[in-house]
């Protein structure tokens, strides 16, 4: 019972300074009653904390979102964390898309063209996805983790002196008010002793002396609060140089991730580019040039290509109608002086000639004209 009974009495206590408390806050907001401010360097120095930690919030969110977009992915991975239990592997969105590849080029047959092709290409998506897994982790370790931590450790120590840096201000300003009634009631008992009432000036005056004590224990108190609270927010330019550090390692992960990706293309684009220029491709329905040369270009089994020698380059004439624009897709080297060599995205006029092999157009560039393969060029409308 007695247990219980001081429980009760630290309940009702704690109760009533929290409504003491916020009838100060109260007062202090209807200015009603005195607020002690803090000095403005102080005040600069929570104003900083806040900004830090609104920013570093949105940029710790918006990062997570970069590094995975799925947010169910995001939750899953902050349940594993939070159950200290490590998240299963994930497969990369490239690695899975290589494997599709690699599983078609199986049934369409690896030695076909297309099979051939999905299996280069497919490889390249697995090398993309193992590099972004790389990128992944890395930035996770090096630029995530610095700034949760600083949200779940640094920031919470903050607010949590803060808030009783607060109380204390509270209890301060409280005393204040206290000791300034206890005075104007000595003030009053003070005349009524003149007027021969000694016990009223003396009961006042022992008021007095409690409510000066009290004020002293309370800004000891938060003279002391203060100070370690204002250690803690000169921390934050720390944590600006950590940041800093950080930010740098995100850029080199970032661009080496790039830069691997651009050799992975650039590579694929090689093998591509030469299997692409070995293969017997047709030039699709939907490139046709005109209606009245269709069927003079298109290759037929009982009429195989003109030889190169018998096309006169030079006397070859551009037709009055059916001539495209076209834009180059790759380098491409003239084998010889009846074909036109071709620059990445550029762009040619094209049109086809009658006894040509339909795997090639005839292409302009001012002056100049020559053979042009057909897989090197998208044809525009």
């Amino acid at each position: 019972p007695s247990r219980m009974d001081f429980n009760v009495k630290k309940f009702a206590s704690g109760a009533g300074l929290f409504f003491t408390r916020a009838v100060q806050f109260t007062e202090e907001k209807l200015g009603q009653a005195e607020k002690t401010e803090l000095d403005a360097h102080f005040e600069n120095l929570l104003s900083r904390a806040d900004c830090t930690k609104l920013w570093t919030e949105k940029i710790y969110r918006q990062t997570e979102a970069l590094l995975q977009p799925n947010p169910s992915a995001r939750i899953e991975e902050f349940l594993y964390e939070k159950l200290d239990r490590k998240a299963p592997s994930r497969v990369t969105n490239g690695e899975l898309l290589g494997q599709y590849m690699t599983d078609a080029a199986k049934e369409f047959g690896p030695g076909t063209p297309y099979g051939g092709t999905l299996i280069e290409v497919g490889e390249c998506e697995r090398r993309l996805g193992a590099a972004e897994r790389e990128f992944l982790q890395t930035s996770a370790i090096s630029f995530l983790t610095p700034l949760r931590n600083f949200l779940e450790g640094d920031w919470r120590t903050i607010s949590k002196e803060r808030r009783l840096l607060e109380n204390l201000r509270l209890d301060l300003d409280a005393c204040k008010t206290r000791l300034k009634k206890a005075k104007v009631a000595e003030a009053k008992a003070a005349v009524s002793a003149m007027c021969r009432c000694p016990e009223g000036h003396q009961h006042a005056s022992s008021s007095c002396f409690q409510a000066e004590h009290e004020l002293r224990v309370a800004q000891t108190e938060f003279d002391r609060q203060a100070e370690v609270t204002r250690l803690l927010l000169e921390g934050i330019s720390s944590t600006h140089v950590n940041h800093l550090r950080c930010l740098h390692e995100f850029v080199e992960a970032q661009a080496a991730y790039y830069k691997q990706c651009h050799f992975h293309m650039q590579e694929l684009q090689k093998e591509l580019g030469s299997v692409i220029r070995l293969l017997p491709l047709r030039l699709p329905d939907a490139f046709a040039l005109n209606s009245t040369n269709s069927a003079a270009s298109a290759c037929s089994a009982s009429e195989g290509p003109v030889e190169t020698d018998t096309l006169k380059i030079e006397e070859v004439q551009a037709p009055a109608t059916g001539s495209r624009k076209a834009k180059v897709l790759y380098d491409y080297d003239a084998a010889d002086s009846s074909e036109l060599s071709l620059l990445a995205d550029e762009l040619i006029t094209v049109y086809t000639v009658p006894g040509m092999d339909c795997d090639w157009l005839m292409g302009e560039r001012g002056n100049q004209r020559g053979k042009v393969p057909v897989t090197y060029l998208e044809l525009l409308s």
